[in-house]
């Protein structure tokens, strides 16, 4: 690969993603040029579209953002590969996470089983069999993603010592990830008011997967110490609660066309999120009686979410979902102001907790 803009420059947010991106450009086109077949065309174009769809490359900034902050010493080059096999590694959970959920679309397009589906009937295939096939190619697909990530971390040509530090960590990431959607699975379609509850699902799925794991790895990479892995802990995980916290307040009054995916999901699916736990603590009888009609039906209307959504608001469950989030912004800006981090980096992570924080999409 040709110089990243960051041979000899701190990466900016848009360096970093610019670069994952040219890796992982060039790792899809060799393995497009060894798959076995046209008939494989399908899930290489399906891959390319769910990994340069405007993703946000949350984990490979944080991962090089945390090398960068124990002193960026090695070779650059193969943590740019660690950081995009965080990539392929996402892309893998949420193909995965998409079928479990049986969800239509991912990033303002079709999911990867209704894309694989669409294209199994564009080749002629039964419109009875169409679903299960998207179901099993989407499958197939995460799996395949995974092993790229696999490759990628083989490949990306780290020394002995490095190697020994990294793999333990990508091991707890992932178990974690696994251990967050089983506890997601569990309290699905279970209306609780056990806040506590849903914010584990939030820590497992999102805090320590999307933000303490990526910095911690970055860390390794560099042979940090075990202080600096503790404040990345201390400002990674108050981050990714409120990053999910973000995401559940989307989910109901977001814009779809800004998030990518349809108003509701969440309640259709009877998530039990944070929010919803929180209604139901402070809910009358009469707004409990029209929860249980609303959460895990999959066929709301419009007016069902406008319902739904007047419940979140005169329980006070919004403006308390926005007061944990701006506490927990709160905690992760001062982490940063008593750390002792190289000022670009620090920078760098301000910049990341407002874009968790106060996003759109």
């Amino acid at each position: 690969m040709a110089g990243t803009a960051w041979d000899t420059d701190i990466p900016t947010l848009i360096s970093v993603r610019d670069d994952v991106d040219a890796v992982l450009e060039d790792f899809v086109d060799v393995q497009e040029r060894a798959a076995h077949g046209p008939e494989m065309a399908p899930l290489f174009t399906t891959a390319r579209r769910l990994l340069f769809s405007n993703g946000k490359r949350l984990r490979p900034l944080l991962c090089v953002a945390g090398w960068q902050a124990a002193g960026a010493p090695g070779d650059p080059h193969a943590v740019l590969r660690v950081a995009a096999a965080l990539e392929l590694f996402q892309t893998f959970a949420l193909i995965h996470d998409d079928v479990m959920d049986d969800s239509d679309t991912r990033r303002g397009r079709p999911s990867a089983h209704r894309a694989l589906a669409a294209e199994y009937m564009s080749g002629g295939g039964r419109l009875s069999k169409a679903e299960a096939h998207g179901r099993g190619a989407a499958i197939l697909l995460g799996d395949l993603l995974l092993v790229w990530s696999d490759e990628m971390l083989a490949g990306a040509g780290l020394e002995a010592r490095a190697r020994a530090r990294v793999l333990p960590l990508v091991d707890s990431m992932r178990a974690e990830l696994v251990y967050g959607q089983y506890l997601d699975l569990l309290s699905t379609d279970r209306m609780s008011g056990d806040v506590e509850a849903a914010l584990r699902v939030a820590r497992y799925k999102t805090g320590k997967y999307t933000v303490e794991r990526p910095l911690h790895l970055g860390v390794s990479l560099a042979g940090g110490d075990p202080r600096l892995l503790q404040t990345c802990t201390d400002f990674a995980l108050p981050l990714g609660e409120a990053f999910q916290l973000r995401d559940d307040l989307l989910n109901v009054f977001g814009d779809p066309v800004r998030t990518g995916k349809p108003v509701g999901d969440d309640i259709r699916e009877g998530k039990a999120t944070v929010l919803l736990a929180l209604a139901i603590q402070d809910a009358s009888e009469a707004d409990l009686k029209l929860l249980g009609t609303l959460v895990g039906s999959p066929e709301l209307g419009s007016e069902d979410i406008d319902r739904f959504r007047t419940v979140m608001e005169t329980t006070g469950a919004r403006q308390r979902v926005e007061d944990m989030i701006i506490a927990r912004r709160d905690t992760a800006l001062a982490t940063l102001e008593e750390a002792d981090l190289p000022q670009d980096v620090a920078e760098t992570l301000r910049q990341i907790v407002w874009m968790a924080t106060e996003r759109q999409s």
